[in-house]
């Protein structure tokens, strides 16, 4: 039941999702925020993403340090209730980017204290189906804020009249999460699990010595979790994914494609469908033979869409059906990836540095964010046609380069 609170949050960040870019580019009627572009909305993202690195390893040290995870939930939540309100009375551009920075420090709040509380809760064994559970949960909530962004768009309700939405969304998971989220009681089960992971490798060491002794090769190999590629590929993981998605809704509602605002809604529908079917997924299969080697596979399916999708704009043939299919297994494969590098990292990073994932997802999403609008935005002056492509391609060779540090360093 903790999770009721997360699910209202989830809904309002879905909508926001989409209505975000859309609205710092003027593509939305009754706001007043007016003037902004492609290069706005980068700077605006990358900023807020930059920024909340930092904030994101302080939070995961001050939860971890306190033992108090509670509070850092509940002012996430209300923070972006308060902002989001705000942002109704905000004509500058200018404005609207700092306090877009602020909310973004505020929102990463909840971040590391959930990752902890699922990781509290229950056994290593558990973790994976654990997260999944939540991610599902959590998932079919942002699914249903994209659904009410495209009735929003359907019946051409204001920009305004949607922010109250969210941020009495947020309101409302504010109320809940003081009422069904509770701090645990003990605090051990990472730090069993990396006592667990040294008397593992300790164990190992002794068995290939005593082969070496008898005049055998050992058999066991001692390679440990090699967190440094781990860290990269989730870098340039997060990378891609900002570079490519930042600017969709954008280039979706601008030539050559035209797509209607209700229609962009219902593509990242069917992305956001395909990640819930992709965490159940992951929950039906929450423990990997090996964790490794499914993430790596992950990698190289999420690149190959990428390309995919450039084939399919270049044959031009149904092409806003084929894209939305590409974006249902593209939200399939992110949702397989993220549940195992979530429950990888919670078995790699030491306790007190619950933040560090967070850190390394927003470094790469930060990078991203601003150079996926501005080469959006270069791409399409030198040539309206085709000028989005070379961004996808570039993405799908990040995703690729991600792949292949997995694959020889892990």
């Amino acid at each position: 039941m903790w999770r009721l609170g997360f699910f209202f949050h989830e809904m309002a960040f879905g909508l926001l999702s989409v209505f975000i870019p859309l609205y710092v580019v003027g593509s939305l009627p009754g706001g007043l925020l007016h003037g902004g572009s492609l290069v706005d909305l980068g700077i605006m993202i990358s900023v807020a993403l930059f920024f909340g690195i930092p904030a994101s390893f302080f939070w995961g040290y001050i939860c971890d340090k306190t033992r108090r995870y509670k509070s850092y939930i509940l002012l996430s939540f209300i923070s972006a209730a308060i902002i989001l309100y705000v942002f109704t009375l905000t004509a500058n551009i200018v404005l609207f980017i700092v306090l877009y920075v602020v909310m973004s420090m505020l929102h990463v709040a909840h971040e590391a204290p959930k990752n902890v509380l699922i990781a509290e809760h229950y056994s290593r064994e558990e973790w994976e189906k654990s997260y999944a559970s939540y991610e599902i949960f959590t998932e079919v909530g942002w699914l249903l804020g994209l659904l009410f962004g495209f009735l929003a768009a359907t019946f051409s309700l204001s920009a305004n009249y949607i922010l109250f939405l969210c941020s009495g969304l947020n309101l409302t998971a504010f109320v809940l999460s003081i009422f069904l989220v509770a701090d645990p009681l003990l605090i051990f089960e990472r730090r069993l699990v990396n006592i667990e992971k040294k008397l593992d490798y300790t164990h190992r060491g002794v068995g290939a010595a005593s082969q070496i002794l008898d005049g055998f090769s050992p058999i066991d190999k001692l390679k440990e979790k090699s967190f440094l590629a781990f860290g990269i590929a989730l870098v340039l993981f997060s990378f891609a994914s900002s570079l490519f998605f930042t600017p969709l809704p954008v280039i979706f509602s601008q030539p050559p494609l035209n797509l209607p605002t209700d229609t962009i809604f219902v593509i990242y529908m069917l992305n956001s469908s395909g990640a819930v079917a992709g965490y159940f997924f992951a929950r039906r299969r929450s423990v990997f033979a090996d964790a490794k080697t499914q993430m790596r596979r992950i990698v190289l399916f999420r690149s190959a869409l990428v390309f995919l999708l450039v084939v399919v704009f270049q044959i031009a043939v149904s092409t806003t059906l084929l894209a939305g299919l590409i974006l249902v297994s593209l939200g399939f494969a992110y949702a397989v990836y993220y549940n195992l590098t979530l429950s990888l990292s919670m078995e790699l990073i030491p306790v007190g540095r619950t933040g560090v994932f967070d850190v390394l997802v927003g470094l790469g999403a930060a990078s991203g964010s601003f150079l996926g609008p501005f080469l959006a935005q270069t791409f399409l002056a030198q040539n309206p046609l085709l000028g989005y492509l070379p961004l996808f391609l570039i993405a799908g060779a990040i995703f690729f380069l991600a792949f292949a540090i997995l694959r020889i360093f892990t």
